[in-house]
């Protein structure tokens, strides 16, 4: 805002005007017609009689609609004014804009230290919000922006506050009643959120906790116990559910976020209330949940009905409330990841305080910056590649009356090791480097039949046993039958090449299609001879190798039958 172009103003600290519009996120000078005493000068009267400025009004163009030119202050002139001089200098375009470029600079010096001090309190108030818990070994000691992170969010069904009455068990110490396994991969460009059933019957670990007192003790495990049991129960902390989890999926956990009913209503009422929608119309005597079919907005007590209730869903069930809480967050993280929200100061606030007061972390992500870097981690991931998905269950074998659910592990095995290296559960295409022509050139030209590639296989810092299975999946699915295993390389290295002889170029371009090899992975060479006799090219298997049958150049694999769904899609609850 041009503060010339508005006239000067009397008795105004400039250091005091300059304000932040949440609009444009731009610093702008606000001028008040009632403002103290200014230091800086404003227009003077000239010896001709040229008019300066009043208090509270504006210098008005002689004439209408020309702009008068910005006033500059006089040096001292020993003889008084040269004659002739009409109350303002001819405009000096240099010497003016070196001014108003100090006068600025300063101002905005000053009111930016002011901010950051304003910053720096507003911080120290919402870390005051946050509560924190240490959990020793059983999470990462800090948080890597440049990796791969596992959160385990827990909703507890501990009653606080008022208006909590009619939901969770009476005297509760706070059961995991929500379970969340957050997958965030390396590259940001997806996430996986794995749903744990609560009457999951699994092994709960011996879990060292620190008591309230400052006093340690180790909580003997259970065997063939539901999972809810991991927190909360005989002062199981959720240390203890990192480990349980840990111990059945065998994917680390580094950190831990966990909220009771409280959040559910502070966060929905933060952003205006988060959009659902039902199939048919809800009116449910338990929960007291009384919903329209189709679309509506809820917040508040209303939110907290919709992720509790059993009743109006599926078969009333654990497994179909699940559903709807994935739909309910998929939800929630379009509406804080829409401009609506990211452009509103007041709700960009209001989130803070509600997510600060309702989260108790671990200690590594106690710090407020530390949470903000972890949110702006997880805005890069688009919506539309966070998959929604739950733990593959079947019921449990041992009761007659189904009540508990087991782990399937004809299908749960390869799910987990999905998550564990960083496998996405949608089609996600890596960004392509641009490479030098001639390195791009390698991957152009006639491709032989995958019948005709003769390849070993070597491993050089992929996991134990990637050897094997890369070559079982280019002889059982891709067709390159002749191919072998040559065991582990004599280094380890980053990246997965692929070595030749220029006549087996075109057989490398079929490999390299099979695999998603880059051009930069082509390694033009020589050829060694296999257990034949016979000329081969040599693939070593990097650090980056992702399992057997996933591309190179992407980051997705053929996953197994599962139920799951997106953040980016609305559906309806059934």
């Amino acid at each position: 805002m041009d503060a010339q172009g508005r006239g000067r103003v009397e008795n105004v600290d400039p250091a005091d005007q300059w304000v932040l519009n949440p609009n444009t996120g731009e610093y702008e000078l606000r001028l008040s017609p009632s403002a103290p005493q200014s230091p800086v000068p404003g227009p003077r009267r000239s010896p001709a009689g040229g008019s300066g400025t009043a208090r509270g009004r504006t210098t008005s163009p002689t004439t209408p609609g020309r702009e008068v030119p910005p006033q500059r202050r006089r040096r001292p002139e020993p003889d008084g004014p040269v004659p002739g001089r009409r109350g303002r200098r001819p405009e000096k375009k240099k010497p003016k804009a070196k001014k108003a470029l100090l006068w600025t600079g300063g101002t905005m010096a000053f009111v930016m230290v002011a901010a950051a001090g304003a910053g720096y309190f507003y911080l120290q108030h919402l870390e005051g919000n946050v509560k924190t818990k240490d959990v020793g070994d059983a999470g990462a000691s800090s948080f890597k922006k440049d990796e791969a992170f596992n959160i385990l969010v827990l909703g507890t069904d501990k009653r606080t506050g008022a208006g909590n009455e009619g939901y969770g068990d009476t005297g509760s110490s706070g059961h995991a009643d929500t379970t969340i396994l957050l997958h965030v991969a390396k590259d940001r460009s997806n996430a996986t959120a794995l749903s744990i059933p609560r009457d999951l019957i699994v092994d709960i670990p011996d879990c060292p906790t620190t008591r309230e007192d400052g006093g340690e003790e180790t909580v003997p495990g259970l065997q063939d116990a539901r999972f809810n049991r991991s927190l909360g129960e005989s002062g199981r902390d959720p240390g203890c559910a990192m480990r349980t989890v840990e111990e059945f999926t065998g994917i680390p956990m580094h950190h831990f976020m966990m909220a009771d009913f409280n959040a559910v209503k502070t966060l929905t009422t933060a952003v205006d209330g988060v959009e659902v929608c039902v199939e048919k119309a809800v009116d449910d005597k338990q929960s007291k949940l009384q919903l329209p079919a189709g679309e509506s907005t809820v917040e508040g007590e209303q939110a907290l009905a919709f992720l509790r209730t059993r009743k109006a869903f599926g078969n009333s069930g654990d497994l179909d409330r699940i559903k709807v809480q994935q739909q309910f967050l998929g939800s929630l993280m379009r509406k804080m990841s829409s401009g609506d929200t990211l452009t509103s100061p007041t709700k960009l606030l209001k989130l803070a305080e509600a997510a600060t007061k309702a989260l108790t972390v671990d200690s590594a992500i106690g710090k407020v910056g530390t949470l903000k870097d972890i949110a702006l981690e997880l805005k890069k991931v688009p919506t539309k590649n966070i998959t929604f998905t739950t733990v593959p269950v079947r019921d449990n074998p041992a009761e007659t009356i189904k009540a508990t659910v087991v782990v399937d592990q004809a299908t749960a095995p390869q799910v987990f090791d999905m998550i564990k290296n960083d496998i996405s559960f949608t089609e996600v295409k890596a960004q392509k480097k641009k490479e030098a022509a001639t390195v791009a050139a390698r991957l152009k030209g006639a491709k032989a039949d995958a019948s005709e590639v003769r390849v070993q296989i070597l491993n050089g810092g992929a996991p134990s046993g990637s050897a094997q299975n890369q070559l079982d999946w280019l002889q059982n699915s891709a067709g390159v039958t002749k191919s072998e295993n040559a065991g582990n390389a004599d280094a380890d290295q980053a990246k997965t090449t692929l070595e030749y002889a220029p006549d087996q170029a075109d057989q490398a371009r079929r490999l390299a299609d099979l695999m998603g090899l880059s051009g930069t992975a082509m390694k033009p060479g020589e050829s060694v001879t296999n257990s034949q006799g016979l000329p081969t090219m040599t693939l070593t298997l990097g650090k980056d190798f992702k399992g057997a049958g996933v591309k190179l150049n992407g980051a997705s694999v053929a996953t197994p039958n599962l139920d799951k769904s997106t953040a980016d899609k609305v559906q309806c609850a059934s």
